[in-house]
């Protein structure tokens, strides 16, 4: 009995194979590492041949984090490689095989381990994956969810699932939604659930989870009580919630950060940025997944050009599935901004955005996005282009004070002209406002270290999180 109760308690973490899923449940699970537990972190093949390629990792081989220990394991998809790349899919054939290789894949995980005497106490998975928590059921094993959206989108699903609110409809696409202290627009929606979206198989994805909430004794969210203090107070009521945010900025993230999720291989940016002057760079980027036009492309390098604003441009090449040429930059654009520009194709994002030579961020307000440059004291111009993200620009934008609107979501079909962009990174960079957004987010800052440090709210919830699994754990080895 003894020797059961010294092995370390063992959690598998099952993400949703895309990189903005699988930051933010890999900082979760070296936190949970770091506390004593023993990590098994999993994803699709497809998503782990990037891993292995771009951050040196290995399957399988066991890392030390704290006092506890992380592994990686991947399993096969159906998406192996051809000549050409991964398999030409949608989204829904993709989730739907994606369910299918998965549930053997973690009910085959549960039995090995419980056999070798290593048994997993608590499963997490990420949203898009709600079927994990269909699997820990089936096994009798605890499950939580880390929801990578903020609370006050959260709110908007949980509203528009149990019909709380009145939200856009075929027949009234253009009603306002009132969610506690902030009125929607109808484009400010999270646009999966509006019924313009162009992707609303992931708004029907995102409600399976829903669907599942009673399964999790727990849901997790990357934010923190200071930010999102409406919205937590609302959802204690129905859901059992509890903010840890921002994971990136907890001690032991940023002691390891070598161990990465990055799908691509970071350029070198730091010593380009060393050599800027403080607050002067315009950093530049869409993450991972949203590509844009090649029209608007081209009219933010007009007015990169045309502001003289010294810059850092993230342009990553097309995804080889979606079959589009890479961008094409204005000719005569490298030969004008030598001396003020770099365009890389992908950059370590939180060491530039904590870099004083960076002055504002132009982004696509992706939740982590935003949470990273909120809690560095990074002004945005928000550039949203489709889901969360809407309604994340407009948080940032009218209530935590931090960004200025320079784009539409994409499924309003705006161009955002050179002249805007010219006149929107002048506001963002010099002047009143730009010294408005900077206190704002100097003051977000602030209050996000604060939650993460010792007997901090968010450390103070994750805490109590690894308590509870080890209470469970130990419930579990009792009962075996």
């Amino acid at each position: 009995m003894g020797s059961e109760l010294e092995a370390p308690i063992h959690v598998l973490m099952v993400s949703y194979p895309a990189q903005g899923h699988i930051n933010p449940l890999l900082r979760l699970g070296k936190c949970l590492a770091a506390k004593g537990l023993f990590v098994t972190f999993t994803t699709s093949e497809t998503a782990g041949k990037n891993m292995r390629t771009a951050n040196n990792i290995t399957d399988k081989s066991v890392i030390p984090v704290g006092d506890g220990f992380l592994k990686f394991d991947f399993f096969e998809d159906g998406m192996a490689d051809d000549d050409d790349g991964p398999k030409k899919i949608n989204l829904g054939d993709f989730s739907a095989q994606l369910e299918l290789f998965g549930k053997q894949y973690v009910s085959q995980m549960v039995k090995k381990h419980a056999e070798e005497n290593h048994p997993f106490s608590c499963i997490i998975n990420n949203p898009f994956v709600p079927w994990v928590c269909d699997v820990a059921a089936e096994h009798g094993i605890p499950s939580a969810m880390l929801w990578i959206q903020s609370s006050a989108v959260f709110t908007a699903y949980y509203s528009y699932f149990h019909k709380l609110v009145s939200f856009p409809s075929d027949s009234d696409p253009y009603v306002d939604v009132q969610l506690p202290s902030v009125v929607l627009k109808h484009n400010e929606v999270p646009d999966f659930l509006h019924p313009f979206s162009p992707y609303p198989f992931l708004g029907t994805l995102i409600l399976e989870q829903f669907k599942n909430l009673s399964k999790p004794f727990c849901v997790l969210v990357d934010s923190f009580e200071e930010l999102e203090h409406d919205y937590i107070n609302y959802l204690t009521k129905f859901v059992p919630i509890r903010p840890i945010g921002p994971l990136f900025k907890t001690p032991i993230a940023t002691g390891t950060s070598e161990i990465r999720g990055d799908f691509m291989k970071s350029d070198d940016c730091i010593e380009w940025l060393n050599s800027r002057a403080p607050a002067s760079v315009v950093y530049i980027s869409f993450g991972s997944i949203v590509y844009l036009p090649q029209e608007q492309v081209t009219e933010i390098a007009h007015g990169l050009t045309n502001s003289h604003a010294s810059f850092l441009w993230v342009l990553k090449p097309p995804p080889k599935n979606i079959g589009v040429p890479p961008h094409v930059l204005p000719d005569g654009f490298f030969e004008e901004t030598r001396d003020k520009g770099k365009v890389v194709q992908w950059s370590p994002q939180e060491e530039v955005l904590a870099h004083p030579s960076v002055a504002c961020f132009l982004t696509h307000c992706g939740w982590n996005s935003s949470m990273e440059a909120l809690t560095l004291g990074v002004p945005m111009l928000t550039f949203p282009a489709w889901g969360d993200q809407v309604t994340n620009a407009k948080f940032l934008v009218d209530v935590f004070g931090v960004g200025i609107k320079l784009g539409y979501g994409q499924a309003e079909k705006k161009v955002v002209s050179r002249e805007e962009v010219k006149k929107c990174l002048l506001e963002a960079t010099e002047g009143p406002k730009a010294d408005e957004l900077k206190q704002n987010a100097l003051k977000w800052k602030k209050d996000a270290e604060t939650a993460v440090a010792v007997g901090g709210s968010s450390a103070r919830n994750l805490d109590a999180f690894v308590k509870e699994i080890k209470k469970r754990g130990a419930v579990g080895v009792s009962g075996r």
